[in-house]
């Protein structure tokens, strides 16, 4: 009896079971097993042997339910893929036409790569200097009479800047005048002798020996007229000739009293006035130097910079006054590398922008390479001049200094924009090849000098090629292209509308990406 209930539970699980989802199924699977591996001494019995048989029955019917559900998805994917096949075949085969047809025709700009000159553009950081720079200082120490605010102001050269006090060095000039016309009065004592009035008597008597000459011989000329025409005697005439003897003799006396008396003097005496007279007119020079140092004056034209001292201090000699500097023309002192400024010379053009000035540059002229170079940095000193005629350039400003450097003659040159690098700082990169069917190619080129909105192309191109400067940004190998009216003319001007062309030309190829 036991053993037939037991047999009818069984049908009822198994009855049960049959209700349940597979995967209830193989749970309750589970849990028998582990029930009976739990149970090893119930399955000795022929009740457990039973029991076993059944569960053995419900596992097979589990099993097969899962292979019909197996086979069934089975088929309805192979039905499923079949048929997208069907309809990928159907379709791909009316696909060229209708891709062909609705293919996109880019809208370009262009540029031809040409060759021409090329040079690398390279900056330092200068500083503006004046072209003359004058530290006034007086030469004399004494308190400042008068001096007016110079600062910021203009000056000219000549210009009086200050005047000094000199009252002191006015009364030595007059005591150095005294001491001048009495040197000169006792040089006229030792020349005329100790005694002017024997100076004068010997004076005397030479001038009438000289007129009794000149009377005794116009008689004795007479008289010997009158003898050769017999109007006379011989003894008329030689009385006459006899005066004549006399007066020349009275004459030649005379004469040598005066020599005597001039040579009387001692020419020590003579040397020792003139060296007097020569000092004190040296010491009045001296004085009258330092009197007109005391009047500053601007050595040169320019703008005072700075004051050091004003009215009523007292400038030594030495001491700066003011400082002027000559902003009409400016020169811009610039370091730059040895191996750049190996290859600048004087005459080259170079680019100056004021820091202070943004947006503005100026051009100027390289004037001097220096010939030495700074131990540390192996920088070079460059200077550049530029006018400054309107003062708008500040003394001791900075401004940044571009020259052009490794210049190359018939490169393979395109805008910028035309190539599009690998990364930021890479040398290798690609072009969009325009044809002459209107189709752009890829083009790998590796570029070399960039200036600008130019770029050396030194290998990958030839010169004379059609390269796509906007509208090159992600477009397809290949593509089939549309140069633009914009386009035509910048191939037909772009060398003479330059930078500003080339900025609207970006600006334009950035609608159209977004489009």
């Amino acid at each position: 009896m036991s053993e037939g209930r037991d047999r009818d539970e069984m049908r009822d699980d198994a009855a049960r079971a049959d209700e349940r989802a597979p995967g209830e199924e193989a749970t309750i699977a589970e849990g028998a097993a582990n029930a009976g591996r739990a149970t090893t001494a119930e399955e000795r019995t022929p009740a457990g042997r039973s029991r076993l048989l059944i569960v053995d029955e419900r596992e097979e019917a589990a099993a097969r339910r899962r292979r019909l559900v197996l086979v069934a998805v089975s088929a309805v994917a192979v039905v499923a893929v079949v048929a997208v096949a069907l309809i990928w075949r159907a379709r791909s085969a009316s696909a060229p036409a209708g891709e062909e047809e609705a293919k996109p025709v880019v809208s370009v700009k262009v540029a031809k790569a040409e060759r021409q000159q090329i040079a690398a553009e390279v900056s330092a950081l200068g500083t503006i200097s004046p072209r003359d720079t004058a530290q006034v200082s007086p030469k004399i120490s004494a308190q400042i009479r008068q001096m007016p605010l110079w600062k910021n102001r203009v000056v000219h050269a000549g210009d009086v800047l200050a005047v000094l006090e000199s009252s002191d060095l006015q009364a030595q000039r007059n005591e150095a005048v005294g001491a001048l016309n009495e040197a000169r009065a006792a040089a006229r004592s030792v020349e005329t002798g100790t005694i002017p009035q024997n100076t004068a008597q010997d004076e005397k008597t030479l001038r009438d020996a000289r007129a009794a000459v000149d009377n005794a011989r116009r008689t004795y000329e007479r008289r010997l007229a009158l003898y050769q025409a017999g109007g006379i005697s011989k003894k008329d005439l030689e009385a006459s000739q006899l005066d004549l003897t006399k007066a020349e003799n009275d004459l030649r006396l005379a004469e040598a009293t005066v020599a005597l008396r001039a040579k009387s003097l001692n020419p020590n005496d003579r040397a020792q006035a003139a060296a007097k007279v020569a000092q004190a007119e040296q010491h009045l020079g001296s004085l009258d130097a330092q009197l007109s140092y005391a009047t500053v004056r601007a050595p040169i034209s320019g703008i005072v910079t700075d004051q050091a001292l004003y009215e009523g201090s007292f400038a030594s000699s030495g001491t700066t006054l003011v400082t002027i500097a000559d902003v009409s023309e400016v020169i811009v002192k610039a370091p730059f590398s040895d191996t750049v400024a190996a290859q600048l010379k004087v005459g080259d053009a170079a680019t100056v922008a004021p820091t202070d000035l943004p947006g503005e540059s100026m051009t100027g002229q390289v004037t001097l390479v220096s010939r030495s170079v700074d131990p540390t940095s192996r920088a070079v000193e460059v200077w550049v001049t530029l006018a400054n005629g309107a003062g708008r350039l500040r003394a001791n400003g900075a401004a940044q200094v571009t020259v052009a450097a490794n210049s190359k003659r018939d490169a393979v040159v395109v805008p910028a924009p035309a190539v599009t690098l690998d990364a930021s700082n890479a040398d290798e990169g690609t072009v969009m090849v325009v044809d002459d069917s209107s189709v752009a190619h890829e083009t790998k080129v590796t570029v070399g000098i960039r200036n600008g909105d130019k770029v050396e192309i030194t290998s990958g191109l030839q010169g004379g090629e059609a390269v796509v400067v906007e509208g090159n940004y992600a477009l397809p190998d290949g593509s089939k292209v549309e140069v633009s009216e914009e386009g035509e003319e910048d191939k037909g001007g772009e060398g003479k509308k330059g930078g500003a062309e080339q900025k609207g030309g970006d600006e334009g190829g950035g609608k159209k990406d977004e489009k």
